[in-house]
């Protein structure tokens, strides 16, 4: 698929990778509906998209919400007129131990820590992915679906939550990658190692050296980096129903 003049949309793509994604496939012409929960940022996304003389709108809409899901796809395709991608990145961490004892008191990783990684970054990747096929089906468009898990599907220590969504996300893009391929949809996915954004910039140094310090190559990735990957694989008409590891080297 060229990307020029294709409609995508990227959920959590005012900041980090979804903006970075954004604004690289702007630069190869593709028109943009940024869905995120900052009014604020997503304006500032936006007008960076519209830069590059493409048509970019903002989007406020939270993707563990089925109704505004719903609302938000028909939206983007009434005003676009069509749909050609989608990118689900939106996503949140609640780190913890599933059991922590400390001074001999216990504490345990509480439901809402885990319900609320759930719902965002598995269960919102299931509502973005289900109502923006079946627009593209309704709209007999075909179309490319990534979703953004992560190396941590693997598993990794306090992040029982993230763990289990971004593997759920992993097998879900298998599943359908097979289910969708008659409609004409691809669906795909990418799994980012140690990425340089806003959140990972902001450990104390010497976690950040420790942990650069285990990637083959030295280095955290950049955002760049995946939005050349996303690129790729919308560009590559043969790519479907696998994960793509961007990660340096590095093994969970």
């Amino acid at each position: 698929m060229h990307l020029n003049d294709k409609v995508i949309i990227i959920t959590g793509g005012c900041q980090g990778l979804g903006r970075s994604m954004a604004e690289y496939f702007a630069s190869k012409g593709a028109h943009l509906a940024l869905v995120d929960l900052n009014q604020e940022k997503l304006e500032v996304a936006v007008a960076a998209c519209q830069a590059f003389g493409i048509t970019a709108r903002a989007y406020l809409c939270n993707v563990a919400d089925e109704e505004q899901v719903t609302h938000t796809v028909a939206k983007i395709a009434g005003d676009f007129g069509a749909i050609h991608g989608l990118i689900n990145n939106a996503g949140i961490l609640r780190d913890g131990l599933l059991l922590k004892i400390k001074d001999g008191e216990m504490t345990k990783m509480s439901l809402a820590q885990w319900q609320a990684v759930i719902d965002v970054n598995l269960t919102g990747v299931f509502l973005c992915t289900r109502e923006v096929a079946a627009k593209m089906v309704e709209l007999k468009s075909q179309g490319v679906i990534i979703n953004i898990s992560s190396i941590s599907r693997a598993g990794n220590i306090g992040q029982t939550n993230y763990s289990a969504a971004k593997a759920g996300v992993a097998a879900a893009t298998v599943t359908w990658a097979r289910e969708l391929a008659r409609y004409g949809i691809r669906v795909a996915g990418i799994a980012p190692g140690f990425i340089e954004t806003e959140m990972s910039l902001g450990m104390k140094p010497e976690a950040l050296e420790r942990m650069t310090s285990a990637i083959p190559l030295k280095r955290m990735g950049r955002p760049e980096e995946i939005a050349h990957s996303a690129a790729y694989i919308f560009e590559n008409d043969y790519y479907t129903g696998r994960i793509l590891e961007l990660d340096g080297g590095l093994r969970l």
